[in-house]
């Protein structure tokens, strides 16, 4: 059986619904759409659905030109009867708000953590991206993807492994390849220059002038509200300084401290460093070369300000145990 039909043997449902992180990227709802796209080739309908905020320009201007229908999870008629396939996340991670309905099956590329609670589970951590392993659902079943389809997914890949530079596989590049020849070429070129808004650009001055460096590693925190897609940005736009190994970007959003990181060391794993400095406080995780986390319910400028340095502190030991020039 192909990693669909184990998929399709599970479904009880005739409707499902495909829920994302908290606040979708391109990746996650290039994924959630793709498989929409898989399951009702095979009969069944579904509604992509979040609860949080999509808050980068690009991968709202996604969802517009490809089109792709997506629901805030809070409007929709969901009851505990109901099945969720999660898609570019896990149960239980602090980015996922529980659904009233039945969680049953995931598709992830993130480190793997409990599996027990699916019914199915297609976890591949060494891919870079989720809409590689939905693109290889459509490979391996020999189904044609939509142009809508294709590009939505040759989108995904491309923004989360950076153009195929970072954290790719030979999956990644194979169905980049496959997929690439079906794409809508104009819509891609659209996306592609659809990234910032000249308000953003606030953020990077910030950054710019707030940075603080530690050997091969820079910190910066930012001013509030900034969206995590922009944390992000800047963290990899920090990454392209030669001085700099490991870029840590984070800001007060939604009542807490949000943590964009990246590292292009193997030495520094971003997904082991702030999940280490985030325990007992937080939650954070991600890949080798890109993570994130978050620390909710503070509140007070004294309160915020004594979490950020402590969180910075744990940082810059945790990097120091691994790099001997900090």
């Amino acid at each position: 059986m192909t990693n669909l039909e184990k998929l399709l043997s599970v479904v009880k449902k005739r409707h499902v619904y495909i829920q994302t992180h908290n606040y979708p990227d391109q990746d996650a709802l290039a994924s959630a759409f793709g498989l929409a796209a898989l399951l009702k080739d095979k009969g069944i309908d579904s509604t992509i659905c979040y609860s949080g905020q999509i808050d980068k320009l690009n991968t709202q201007k996604m969802v517009e030109i490809i089109p792709i229908p997506v629901y805030r999870g809070e409007g929709i008629p969901m009851t505990e009867e109901d099945e969720i396939l999660l898609v570019d996340s896990q149960e239980g991670n602090i980015n996922v708000k529980k659904l009233p309905g039945k969680i049953i099956a995931c598709i992830d590329h993130h480190p793997k953590q409990k599996t027990e609670s699916y019914r199915f589970a297609d976890i591949r951590s060494d891919i870079g991206s989720c809409s590689a392993i939905i693109g290889d659902y459509f490979l391996e079943n020999e189904i044609e993807p939509e142009e809508a389809v294709a590009t939505a997914l040759t989108y995904g890949i491309k923004m989360d492994t950076a153009n195929l530079t970072r954290g790719v596989s030979e999956t990644d590049i194979e169905i980049f390849h496959y997929l690439f020849n079906r794409v809508e070429s104009e819509k891609l070129n659209e996306l592609d220059g659809s990234s910032l808004r000249k308000e953003d650009l606030n953020a990077y001055k910030e950054a710019i002038t707030n940075l603080k460096i530690y050997g091969r590693l820079g910190i910066v925190k930012i001013g509030d509200d900034y969206s995590e897609a922009i944390l992000g940005s800047i963290s990899d736009f920090l990454l392209t300084l030669s001085e700099l190994d490991i870029t840590v970007v984070y800001a007060y959003r939604v009542g807490g401290l949000k943590f964009s990181v990246r590292s292009q060391t193997p030495l520094v794993d971003a997904g082991k460093a702030i999940k280490s400095a985030l325990r007992g406080v937080g939650d954070g995780g991600g890949h080798a070369v890109m993570a994130a986390g978050f620390i909710p319910e503070l509140h007070g400028e004294t309160v915020i300000a004594d979490m950020s340095s402590l969180v910075e502190q744990r940082l810059i030991l945790y990097v120091q145990k691994k790099l001997i020039d900090i």
